[in-house]
């Protein structure tokens, strides 16, 4: 069994914004627009360093995404920053009839998704933004897993013609993927191989996911850990791959099961090879306030939940 190091916790919001600096460094076509929040989305670097090409356009995020659309007419590609409930409910229409629908290639920053958001609570906090961007024709969404991918996939987007939807939170977590690793957008990364049950898993779920295989190892199961961190395209040639191997699958993100990363798995499994699913995801519901330690355990989305779901699909092989 592999075994994956936390190399030092830090929060994925700074790795877009290190990736952010870097590209601005790199492509004077890269442009920034954020929505009152540059400090949260640590997009103050870019800023400080590119004042000709940051704007800042208050709160007013609907405008910011149809400033975003105008500026890539005269190839600019812009990256907007906000919360991941103000980048996507309060701005859909804008999203769907000047970005998507016309096939603009913005950049869509997002962060303070899910639970950890903490102690803002359910109005800040969002668990449906992955369905409703999934459903947008031709929107790439990603949802990445610590700081290192995070960076990388900041990185990878600019280089990518179309709409993305990029997704990353507010807490520290563990850092534990190679530092300055290749970002292929649409392709799972395997983890670690099992035999007996696969975890697929995104985001900040994905160090859970690894967490939970120690207990299981302990009790002689064999899990097989996929991090998906692109959901749309989804690799679905890995997924089915490993669930032929395992015979069962447990899904596991920071988000309603409606609409998330789960659905879109049973989807292709039910179409290519129909397995045994478990979901590791919030039960049709808003959060709450709280910290972030608080509200993952309350809502299941641990390592220990991970564990007890893998245990109860392999029952059902």
């Amino acid at each position: 069994m592999k075994i994956y190091e936390n190399t030092g916790s830090k929060d994925t919001r700074s790795g877009f914004g290190d990736g952010l600096t870097e590209l601005g460094q790199k492509n004077e076509n890269v442009v920034a627009l954020c929505a009152d929040l540059t400090g949260s989305l640590k997009m103050n670097a870019f800023a400080n360093n590119h004042p000709e090409r940051f704007f800042q356009v208050g709160i007013a995020e609907a405008n910011m995404m149809g400033m975003a659309a105008g500026m890539t007419i005269g190839g600019k590609i812009p990256f907007t920053g906000t919360f991941a409930n103000f980048s996507t409910g309060r701005v859909y229409d804008q999203i769907r009839q000047s970005i998507a629908y016309s096939d603009k290639n913005v950049k869509i920053c997002a962060s303070h998704s899910g639970l950890t958001l903490g102690e803002d609570g359910a109005t800040h906090q969002i668990l449906e933004d992955i369905g409703l961007m999934k459903m947008l024709p031709g929107m790439t969404v990603i949802n990445t897993c610590d700081y290192n991918q995070t960076k990388a996939a900041t990185l990878a987007i600019a280089d990518h013609h179309g709409p993305v939807y990029l997704r990353f939170g507010r807490p520290k977590v563990a850092n534990f993927t190679p530092e300055n690793g290749e970002f292929k957008i649409g392709k799972a990364v395997l983890l670690q191989e099992g035999t007996d049950v696969t975890i697929i898993a995104t985001g900040h779920l994905v160090w859970e996911a690894l967490e939970a295989t120690k207990a299981l190892n302990e009790k002689g199961i064999s899990a097989e850990v996929i991090n998906i961190h692109t959901i749309k395209p989804l690799d679905e040639e890995a997924i089915i791959k490993s669930a032929k191997k395992t015979g069962c699958v447990v899904t596991a993100e920071e988000h309603n099961f409606l609409g998330g990363l789960g659905e879109s798995v049973a989807r292709t499994l039910s179409l290519n090879h129909p397995t045994p699913q478990e979901f590791v995801a919030t039960n049709d519901t808003f959060g709450e306030s709280g910290t972030p330690a608080q509200l993952l355990e309350k809502y299941g989305l641990n390592a220990e939940n991970i564990a007890l779901k893998a245990e109860a699909v392999i029952k059902r092989k």
